[in-house]
């Protein structure tokens, strides 16, 4: 590539709402599918963030003070560029990211869109609650008075979003939108793999009329930079999306400066699969970790409790499935499984399926790299085999870690529901969990009794107004639908004598 290339192809930060040269240059962002060079990202300094942190919080007082239909015509401005420019974005999300061209449109991009869409309307929902008065007697604090209360909720400050690298739409999008919504202003500081796409983001709410400073965008490899994001005395608040322990580590730094904090962490989704169960459609929503970001997914049903009355047909089921799925280009049509987002990671999945043979597990499918590609292309690129482990045991740390790969385990029980109940909880991870059984008020019973913060019972589908995140270690807070606009907001009680 030559250095004019090299030029055009580069992004600059987004600061204070200008474009801005990187103090610490640029790097590549790969392309996990053939390894190619998708373009380069810039690398911010801590003075950087720094500045940006700054930016937003002088932007944030005017922010704050503007009418909700601004904010939500502003949102919808930036919904029409995203979807005016929606087939070369999402050719730029698959690039990124290594997802199918399926995914890229509808799950990465036209989510984005959904979700400022979402938000443009949540901006305009009241932010005000009146509580019943209360009377109260004459006495020592004065006359006898009838006191009235509202509820408001206010903006919180500037909040720095960390977003993680399997979703460079829909996680920046359900960060971002609802915190502008509510008044907030934003640094966005997006996962080194893949930030070209939050750029282009914040490009189309520069182009929708979001005033500078409102949201800012800072990327870069180095750890500095993400801490500069979080540790900044600007900022008021944090929403991460990523691992337990980057999560821990973040946690730590805000309970300094009581910084707020949103966590959606790391998740190990229990499959609970009563002999009842409608097999064939469990094996559709189990199968979805081997689909869906090639299981770089915390609410992947990752972990089957399958009863032993149907333990070898739901094994037996699994293997053909995945013998349907067509690992390959992204860009290919008809392929389901794409890459992993970098070598580091194919290594690292790679290595919980040999840790997991040698612990006693059965490769009941996968356990090798897939040669992919034509050509010089042959052999590039991180892909990983859908891989299904059988006759695992609790114990196992393939059955308790969370591997982010297309990998299941599954692992049998005899007993009743206590049992099942007891093996799904057993775990430190507590997001999204599974229930599958023709018995609708077992379904139900066991699905209150699981220590997650979400269920679903006989579907793996999500309802996107209902509350998103995490008991135990996957996380704190919740959000989607208006309880992401409570999530970044802070409850203030104005009390009258009436």
């Amino acid at each position: 590539m030559s250095g004019g290339q090299r030029q055009e192809r580069a992004q600059r930060l987004y600061v204070g709402g200008e474009w801005v040269e990187p103090a610490g240059g640029y790097y590549e962002v790969v392309n996990p599918a053939d390894e190619s060079v998708v373009g380069l990202a810039p690398e911010a300094s801590r003075a950087q963030v720094e500045e940006a942190a700054r930016a937003a919080a002088e932007a944030f007082g005017p922010w704050s003070r503007t009418r909700p239909e601004e904010r939500a015509a502003i949102l919808d401005r930036a919904a029409d560029v995203i979807q005016r420019e929606f087939e070369p974005w999402a050719e730029l999300a698959r690039a990124e990211t290594g997802a199918p061209t399926g995914i890229a449109r509808g799950m990465q991009v036209g989510v984005g869109v959904a979700r400022f869409r979402r938000y443009a309307k949540g901006a305009l929902e009241p932010v005000e609650r009146g509580l019943p008065p209360q009377v109260t007697e004459a006495g020592p604090m004065g006359a006898a008075s009838v006191l009235g209360a509202l509820e408001v909720r206010q903006p919180v400050g500037v909040v720095t979003c960390i977003t993680s690298y399997n979703n460079p739409w829909a996680n920046p999008a359900g960060k971002v939108a609802p915190a502008l919504a509510m008044g907030n202003t934003v640094v966005v500081k997006p996962a080194p793999q893949d930030p070209l796409s939050v750029f282009k983001m914040a490009g189309a709410l520069a182009e929708a009329g979001l005033p500078p400073g409102v949201v800012n965008v800072v990327s870069g490899q180095a750890v500095e930079v993400g801490e500069a994001a979080v540790d900044s005395p600007y900022v008021d608040m944090v929403s991460f999306t990523g691992s337990t322990g980057v999560g821990q580590r973040i946690a730590e730094v805000c309970g300094r400066s009581m910084k707020r904090q949103l966590m959606e962490l790391g998740g190990k989704g229990a499959a609970v699969v009563f002999g009842d169960a409608d097999l064939d459609a469990a094996v559709m929503g189990i199968g979805t970790t081997f689909s869906f970001y090639s299981g770089q997914i915390c609410t992947a049903p990752t972990r089957v409790i399958v009863h032993r009355s149907v333990y070898a047909e739901l094994v037996e089921k699994l293997t053909g499935y995945l013998a349907f799925m067509k690992v390959g280009d992204p860009a290919v049509r008809g392929t389901v499984v794409g890459p992993v987002i970098s070598a580091a990671h194919r290594d690292r999945v790679e290595s919980y399926v040999e840790l997991g043979r040698k612990e006693g597990a059965r490769i009941a499918f996968g356990g090798e790299r897939p040669v992919v590609g034509e050509g010089d292309r042959k052999g590039k690129g991180f892909y990983v085999a859908p891989t299904l482990l059988v006759d695992c045991t609790a114990d196992m740390r393939v059955v308790r870690e969370e591997i982010f790969g297309p990998v299941v385990v599954v692992v049998p029980f005899d007993g009743g529901e206590d049992e099942a109940v007891a093996l799904a909880d057993d775990s430190d991870y507590g997001l999204i969990s599974y229930v599958w059984s023709g018995d609708a008020a077992r379904a139900f019973r066991v699905a209150r009794r699981l220590r997650a913060g979400g269920v679903g019972v006989n579907t793996i589908g999500r309802n996107m107004e209902a509350p998103f995140g995490g008991f135990k270690r996957s996380g704190v807070g919740r959000d989607v639908g208006s309880y992401a606009l409570h999530a970044y907001s802070e409850v203030q009680s104005i009390v009258w004598a009436g």
